[in-house]
This record gives C-alpha cells, structure tokens and sequence, in this order.
C-alpha cells in the first residue's frame, strides 16, 4: 500500500463515477501534511466580457476524471514521491471582489504555512494577484511565467485598480515580481495604442508575442527562460486563453491565432527544474464550451505543472 494518496483508478470505479475531486484524490480540510494541494477559486466578479469563470473548477476537476498517475512522455511520477490531495474551493465572497482578493490572500498564507504548494483551478485572472501577495510573504518577490494573450497590466478596469485586466500592473506595484524575472508568452490580438505592450518592456519583463511562436518548438525559449529564473522562486500563472481558441473556446475573451496545445505542453515541461512554488490555471469559462474539452485541457495543463515541481520522481 503506498504511503501517499493516488487517484482513483479506471479500473476500480468508473471514470464517470467517484468522487469528483481533481484526479478523483482524497479530499481534506486543509494543507496540513500535504506536499501539493489543489484548490479551486470559483470566482468570475472581476471578468470584463463573458462570465461563467465561476464554474471553471467544478468542471476542471469533472474533466480531470481521464488523467492516469504517470506521465508517459516525461516519465514523471508525482504521485510515487510528494502527498498531494484535493482540499476544495476557497470561500470568496461573490458579491464583493476586493474582500474576496483578501479572503485568497488570507486562504494561500495557510496553504503556505505548512510548506505546501497551491496548484490552483480558476477562477478569472484577478485571483493571481491575492496569491502572489501570500507568495511573496513566504519566499519574497518570485519569478513570474506568465502564459496568456493578454499582458493583464490594465491600469484600471472602469476606474477600479483590481480585476481580471489588472493583476500584474499591481504586483509589480507592490514589488511581488522578482526584477527581471517575468517572462509574458503568448501575447496577442488588437489592442488600444501601438504601445500597449511597452509597459512590460519597461518594467523589464520579457515579452514574447504569439506570432514569434508560430511554426515552431517552444523548447529552445523555455530552456532560455530557466537560464534567466535560475534558481529564485519561480510562480506559473496560465491563462487558458494563451492556447487557441481552436482547442480552448471556452473562456471570456478569445483570441484567434494563440499558442496550441502541444506548444502549452512545452512550456509547461519546460519548467522542470525551476524552483517552483505555485501555479495556476486561470479562465476556464464551461458555458462557452459544452464539449468540456477548455476544462481538460486545463486539468491536463495543471497535472503537468504538478509533474515539474521539486521533488517529483521520475520512472527508470
């Protein structure tokens, strides 16, 4: 019997059936005596377009229901070396977004206390924010992967400094992000100025737009990418709508000519090796996908990220 909690097997329940936990794995109440938890944010009050963020990790952890213990491309095995369990939704408060912001704040400084890494299931983009705050009270300013189409640098959204458009404009502002540490991929689409993405430049993030990942492997930029992280902490923020929407149309703000999911794959995998301390998977809208496929490519790109972090064992 392993001394670590696995997921449900196919061949003992159903995949339809069990429990309808991420990877259908043992649920509890806290992060107390876990290495990695998995936790939902069902949140969609700081969207700007199309809601329905808000049921993003009910149907994540519906779809995870296919995802198996070992990953036969990478050989990893996250479930042979770290414990990890599902330990529910954060209690936000759905009707007020700035004390929602602190109540997420408040939830990540307990995961963090117990030396636990959060792997998280949007949730609209604000949400990265209030994590980045306990992130940074636990381990200082952190490096940043930040996979999506938009730069989120709003500086307000209707005249309000937080929402799903502002989260790293502030976390820069608050000094979150480690200097010269944030790597932006997947950028595209129209936008208001010539400058729009100018700002990241400045703040010296590293911009990579969707058109200089057209055609090509995403290795060669990752293994750039841990060169430049080097061994600081290391945060990666996805926003599904990085992919395109030919394989992820379920979120609010689609942008055609995006990452695809074999490059989402890449970048993924191409952390291993980096000091990481949380994830996320962001604006999984299931209204806009009735197929569920945007929520198992989003439960397939956080069960890659669980299989880079530190402490992973790998199969001979």
């Amino acid at each position: 019997m392993s001394e670590f909690n696995q997921p449900l097997g196919g061949n003992t329940m159903p995949r339809f059936a069990g429990p309808a936990t991420m990877m259908r794995l043992p649920t509890q109440d806290s992060a107390q005596g876990l290495d990695v938890a998995f936790i939902g944010i069902p949140m969609d009050i700081g969207t700007s377009n199309r809601p329905g963020t808000r049921l993003g990790p009910r149907q994540i952890r519906d779809e995870s229901r296919m995802l198996r213990p070992y990953n036969m491309a990478t050989g990893a095995a996250p479930f042979e070396s770290l414990q990890v369990a599902d330990i529910g939704d954060v209690p936000i408060n759905t009707f007020h977004l700035p004390k929602s912001v602190d109540i997420i704040t408040a939830f990540y400084d307990d995961v963090l206390k117990h030396d636990c890494i959060p792997l998280t299931l949007g949730g609209e983009h604000t949400l990265t924010l209030p994590i980045l705050r306990a992130m940074a009270k636990k381990h200082g300013p952190v490096g940043l992967i930040h996979i999506d189409a938009h730069a989120d640098v709003n500086e307000h959204m209707f005249g309000e400094p937080i929402a799903h458009g502002t989260p790293f404009r502030r976390a820069q502002e608050e000094g979150l992000l480690a200097h010269n540490k944030v790597v932006q991929i997947g950028l595209r689409g129209t936008g208001y100025a010539p400058e729009d993405f100018d700002w990241c430049r400045e703040q010296g993030f590293r911009v990579v737009q969707a058109e200089q990942c057209w055609h090509r492997s995403l290795a060669p930029l990752m293994a750039e990418v841990r060169e430049q992280m080097g061994d600081i902490p290391v945060y990666i923020s996805f926003d599904i709508d990085g992919l395109d929407p030919s394989v992820a149309p379920g979120t609010g703000t689609v942008e055609m000519g995006g990452l695809t999911s074999a490059q989402g794959l890449e970048i993924v995998r191409g952390a291993a090796g980096l000091n990481i301390v949380g994830c996320d998977l962001v604006e999984v809208s299931p209204p806009y996908d009735p197929s569920g496929n945007t929520a198992l490519m989003g439960a397939t790109l956080l069960y890659e990220m669980l299989c880079v972090l530190p402490g992973v064992k790998h199969s001979e």
